[in-house]
């Protein structure tokens, strides 16, 4: 049995900043992060203004200050819910409205908590060099996060800051959360990053299949066509299953808001794409198909266009069983 119990925001504020328990802190950060973030995207979905409480941004200034305690609990309970799983809390699912609210939160928390954000991040680093221990991966999970908050700021001190960052780290996990934070961002150090990362790792196949998930997965306007692009990108092959998955998968399966655009496109984009890997890998073309898999839960423009690009698919000669299950299932 799972008992819930009806917490105010107010309640959840004081038990996500003062609880003696961990989890308890955790569980109510994350559940009154929900539920800010849920009337925000309801108020945007009916073309309404819309806050966030002071109480949360207050919570999270506390967990900033006690921090230096426990950095990978803090760097965890900071972090807000995803898009895809936001997405799961509604029957009709407005990617824009929940990609809008979503960044508006990080921005009022980047810039209510600036200083502490710089503060955790300053007093984060681990000292000598990388050690995969407990305490200081915790230290770095820290950094990265207030790293990513900090790049939300729109300060070209941070972007070029940022850029210093991934060519002087000493490990893929500081070096990673670094080009996604630029990857992110709409600045000039964005295209250098991206290069002279690509210059560095060329020869490094996993290592390079990170990079086009990074591109992949962006946020920025004109993704999709970065995408596009990166198909005939020298390191890039369609008959290797995981640059597949690292290219394509992570656009078709990662990106929420692009994906689900409203105009069709992504839609589009994996249709051709599902329907030119069928010929070449049929396992691969029906877990691509499988991003289809909710396109019911959104409103009747998408829907149509999802349903014209799995019939697409379906009307695709001598398509294999293993795609024409996923899709007609899809569709059924």
């Amino acid at each position: 049995m799972i008992l819930r119990h009806a917490y105010a925001d107010d309640e959840l504020a004081h038990l996500m900043a003062h609880d003696s328990d961990s989890f308890n802190r955790w569980e109510a950060g994350q559940r009154l992060a929900l539920n800010v973030l849920m009337r925000g995207i309801e108020a945007r979905r009916r073309g309404e203004p819309f806050t966030f409480p002071d109480a949360f941004v207050n919570a999270c200034a506390r967990l900033l200050a006690d921090a230096p305690r426990d950095p990978a609990f803090a760097a965890e309970a900071l972090s807000l819910p995803q898009a895809a799983y936001l997405a799961e809390q509604f029957e009709l699912v407005d990617p824009e409205a929940i990609h809008d609210v979503r960044l508006a939160l990080r921005r009022l928390l980047a810039e209510r908590l600036r200083a502490e954000w710089t503060a955790a991040f300053e007093t984060s680093t681990t000292p000598g060099p990388y050690s995969p221990d407990p305490v200081s991966a915790g230290r770095r999970a820290l950094r990265n996060l207030a790293l990513g908050y900090l790049m939300e700021l729109n300060d070209t001190a941070w972007h070029a800051r940022c850029l210093d960052l991934l060519e002087g780290a000493d490990n893929m996990t500081d070096a990673m959360a670094a080009l996604v934070a630029l990857a992110n961002t709409d600045c000039p150090e964005r295209q250098v990053a991206l290069a002279r990362f690509h210059a560095r790792w060329q020869h490094e196949e996993l290592v390079l299949d990170k990079w086009f998930g990074v591109q992949a997965s962006s946020r920025l306007p004109g993704t999709l066509a970065e995408v596009r692009a990166l198909l005939t990108h020298p390191s890039f092959d369609i008959r290797n299953p995981n640059k597949v998955r690292a290219l394509i998968g992570s656009f078709c399966h990662g990106n929420h808001l692009h994906f689900h655009a409203g105009d069709g496109s992504g839609y589009a984009f994996a249709s051709a794409q599902v329907i030119a890997l069928d010929s070449l890998n049929p396992q691969v073309a029906a877990r691509l198909a499988r991003a289809f898999d909710r396109w019911r839960k959104f409103d009747a423009g998408r829907q149509a266009h999802a349903e014209s690009a799995l019939r697409r698919i379906l009307d695709t000669p001598d398509l294999s069983r293993d795609t024409y299950e996923v899709v007609s299932r899809a569709l059924a």
